[in-house]
C-alpha cells in the first residue's frame, strides 16, 4: 500500500527552501528522496516561519 501523499508546498517554495537552507544540489542529484530527515524538518519550519510572518503582516 502507497503511503505517498500529495504535497503542500508548491515546487516552486521547496525549491527556494531548498536553495535558501543550503541542500539543492542533494535534491538535483538524488531528488527530493534524498535530502536528509533534519533538512526535510528545517524546511517544513522555515515554511511555517514564512507564513507566520506573512499571517501578522496582514494582521
Amino acid at each position: 500500500m502507497s503511503r505517498r501523499r500529495r504535497s503542500t508546498m508548491s515546487e516552486e517554495l521547496k525549491i527556494e527552501l531548498a536553495k535558501e537552507l543550503g541542500f539543492y544540489d542533494t535534491v538535483q542529484k538524488e531528488g527530493w528522496g534524498g535530502i536528509r530527515a533534519k533538512d526535510a524538518g528545517n524546511m517544513i519550519k522555515r515554511a511555517i516561519q514564512i507564513a507566520e510572518e506573512a499571517a501578522a503582516r496582514k494582521g
